[in-house]
């Protein structure tokens, strides 16, 4: 709708905040990195908008900034430990499925989970079967099984 129908009085209706999942926020360094990179790109956006006096942008840009800080106040940074031999957080673990295809998953706090890149969250269905298990090991995977056929626990450089 064009602004030029609302009277300056006009109040904004506020954005509903954005939903907190009830799950520990962990990170990985690289999570990590990508949220403060997040923050800083709100701050700067935030900025523009109310130099604009744009209140739209301000409502928008306020929520975002909001979900982003108490993301950022509660993340806890993990490490995986190199060497141990089984899936964990931040484990990039390749499978087998029954078909023949081979797929690997990085297991990654919610907030940078992407699976068309290749990562999932440590809350999906997928890497809760997988974390705990070592090389060999056979886990659900959707309707099929899958056999785990490597794991590297060294953080991406």
């Amino acid at each position: 709708m064009s602004r030029a129908f609302v009277k300056e009085t006009d109040e904004i209706t506020p954005l509903p905040e954005r939903p907190i999942s009830p799950y520990p926020n962990y990170v990985t360094e690289q999570g990590l990195a990508a949220m403060e990179a997040e923050l800083a790109r709100l701050a700067a956006a935030y900025a523009r908008a109310q130099a604009a006096d744009d209140r739209d942008a301000q409502a928008s840009l306020g929520r975002d900034l909001r979900y982003w800080q108490q993301r950022r106040a509660s993340a806890e940074l993990f490490r995986p430990t190199e060497g141990n031999g089984q899936v964990q957080f931040g484990s990039t673990v390749t499978i087998r499925r029954d078909d023949g295809r081979q797929q690997s998953w990085r297991i990654v706090g919610e907030d940078e989970a992407d699976p068309a890149k290749g990562s999932i969250s440590y809350v999906a269905p997928l890497a809760r079967a997988l974390i705990g298990k070592a090389v060999g090991d056979v886990v659900d995977a959707g309707a099929n099984q899958a056999e785990i056929v490597a794991i590297d626990n060294a953080a991406p450089g």
